[in-house]
């Protein structure tokens, strides 16, 4: 990654006394990508964050920014641009002096920071809100001010910390696009923290999904939705998350658990031993209300407990022994419409639309 830009994470460790927050994380972001950083709360992706900012100091590693070691440099020396949850504006100036604020600390002469400011603006539509305080724009208009901020420093890497936590559901999906077009018209490299999975599937080039301080899964957004590494994933991302059925054992070619049925074919027979104690995994959208069209996948006999009819589409909550599973049918499904609480009714998924998990690492099982 040296000497070809982007941002580069070797071996980060984190503690705090005896508490660990991070260990050895490795990441790297490509200049000009969009990378984004996803887990739980007290999983670590914002002291990451702050350590790559250099408003924490690693316990060991090296971050390299652009082709430069910058591990022991303060956050000034960074050629970093960081936009907050919290917006962190200054309330007594206006979104022009806002915007021009870090340059003028830089000593920008003024006929520059007019240009700037001039195209920030015009970017994030800000022009009729220059001459405001803070207090006097919406949620939306904050954030955009403080991105607008980070846009006229012209930085090497652009730094979200979940940005987007503090704006109600229609207003992030619509600022969510806003930073996507400002990451591609400016073509700088973007590291962005969100526990929200949605943003994280939706803005990412690269994933890293974060879990107790390492590094769960990275890669493209949908291969890693497409084929998880572990339980964890599986579950975290998708929602309805994907149903984790346990209790289930190889048995030659069939899996059985209490209510399963797994055919496997050559194709897809798992590096495991006969018996082994396995978990199914089959997200909501790929089960299918079963109509005898086919022997072959995974059988699922569940007991309803209630459906919620959507419209287009109804979410089928049921139980599957002890473990809870939800199918999100389609309206080309009509008789869940007419499905009942108590009722016992069959679900089919198509062998290839299955996951199977070693029972007791959480990791998925190898296919050939």
């Amino acid at each position: 990654m040296e000497g070809e830009g982007g941002c580069k994470l070797t071996r980060i460790e984190k503690s705090f006394g005896d508490t660990r927050i991070l260990s050895g994380i490795d990441l790297e972001a490509k200049k000009g990508s969009f990378a984004v950083l996803v887990g739980p709360s007290g999983c670590g992706k914002s002291t990451l964050l702050r350590i790559l900012a250099g408003l924490e100091e690693p316990t060991a590693g090296s971050i390299t920014i652009d082709g430069r070691d910058v591990t022991k440099l303060p956050p000034r020396d960074r050629d970093i641009a960081m936009v907050f949850q919290s917006y962190a504006l200054y309330p007594h100036l206006t979104v022009r002096d806002n915007l021009a604020f870090g340059l003028r600390l830089r000593k920008t002469p003024e006929a520059e920071i007019a240009v700037r400011i001039g195209k920030a603006s015009t970017m994030l539509g800000l022009d009729p809100l220059l001459a405001r305080y803070p207090k006097q724009l919406s949620g939306g208009q904050r954030q955009r001010v403080a991105m607008g901020r980070a846009i006229v420093r012209r930085a090497k890497l652009f730094l979200y910390d979940e940005p987007l936590s503090n704006l109600d559901a229609a207003l992030r999906a619509d600022v969510r696009v806003q930073i996507r077009e400002l990451h591609d018209q400016l073509g700088a490299t973007s590291l962005y923290v969100t526990h929200d999975q949605v943003e994280a599937m939706t803005l990412a080039d690269t994933l890293w999904i974060l879990n107790a301080g390492h590094v769960e899964q990275a890669g493209a957004p949908l291969d890693v939705f497409a084929k998880p590494a572990s339980t964890f994933v599986a579950k975290f991302l998708g929602s309805p998350p994907m149903n984790l059925l346990p209790g289930a054992a190889i048995h030659g070619s069939t899996v059985r658990g209490p209510g399963v049925t797994l055919d496997l074919d050559s194709a897809r027979y798992p590096r495991a031993a006969d018996g082994a104690a396995v978990t199914i995994g089959v997200r909501p959208h790929e089960l299918a209300l079963d109509k005898n069209t086919s022997a072959e996948g995974a059988r699922v006999q569940a007991k309803v407990r209630f459906v919620e009819r959507l419209g287009p589409e109804s979410f089928v909550h049921a139980t599957v022994g002890d473990a809870k599973l939800i199918a999100r049918l389609g309206a080309e499904e009509a008789e869940a419409r007419t499905l009942s609480a108590g009722e016992i009714v069959s679900f089919t998924a198509r062998i290839d639309h299955v996951h199977l998990f070693d029972a007791g690492t959480g990791r998925a099982l190898d296919l050939p």
